[in-house]
């Protein structure tokens, strides 16, 4: 019994050290996201996305951090700091990857940033980009669950905004969720579909 529990802990051990440089960075990217230390987070996958250039996945988890930091801001000069350096890292990942929906829903997250803030200001030149980027997404993946959800939730936003009905979008979340089920991610770190969020989201629709 002794020599099982040796030899597991040395497979253990074994599969620590095997960790490369990047999905230890990464992991601890995310935990530093998950405390809510998000410019910390952003600098680290700055960082990786510098020692790893082919990548897409490090520079586009700086943007999506950046982004959301975005949201609530008072100050627009702070606000389109913090956009302009989420564009870039956005830039950086569409480079690595082209035509890439987690990155195209992404932009569209990106420039929700200013319409949120203001609406009378940028709605007008931002909307239609964002109807193409993501019509432009669920082309590329019709079954892909962030893409369904997040287009579900933009046009839920624009329903509201002009006193229309959100119920028409109802079945579109409720099908972002099933996918979201049994969707398999096969590569390491990729975005992963937030059931919870989603569930909130469905919430509201129905409300």
């Amino acid at each position: 019994m002794k020599k099982i529990l040796l030899f597991i802990g040395i497979v253990m051990s074994l599969n620590v050290n095997a960790q490369t440089k990047y999905q230890k960075g990464m992991q601890k990217a995310f935990g530093l996201w998950e405390k809510g230390q998000l410019t910390e987070a952003s600098q680290l996958f700055e960082r990786i996305s510098k020692a790893e250039p082919t990548k897409w996945l490090p520079a586009y988890y700086a943007a999506t951090v950046e982004i959301l930091g975005s949201f609530g801001l008072k100050d627009e000069a702070k606000l389109t700091a913090k956009l302009n350096k989420a564009q870039a890292f956005l830039d950086e990942a569409k480079a690595n990857s082209e035509n890439n929906p987690e990155i195209i829903i992404t932009q569209a997250l990106l420039n929700l940033g200013y319409i949120a803030f203001d609406g009378q200001k940028y709605g007008m030149t931002l909307s239609g980009k964002n109807n193409m980027l993501y019509a432009k997404a669920l082309k590329i993946a019709p079954n892909n669950p962030r893409v369904i959800l997040g287009k579900a939730e933009w046009e839920m936003g624009a329903a509201k905004f002009f006193g229309k009905s959100t119920k028409p979008y109802c079945e579109q979340i409720k099908r972002a969720i099933e996918l979201g089920k049994k969707e398999k991610i096969e590569t390491e770190f990729y975005p992963k579909f937030q059931q919870k969020r989603a569930k909130e989201v469905l919430k509201q629709c129905q409300g």
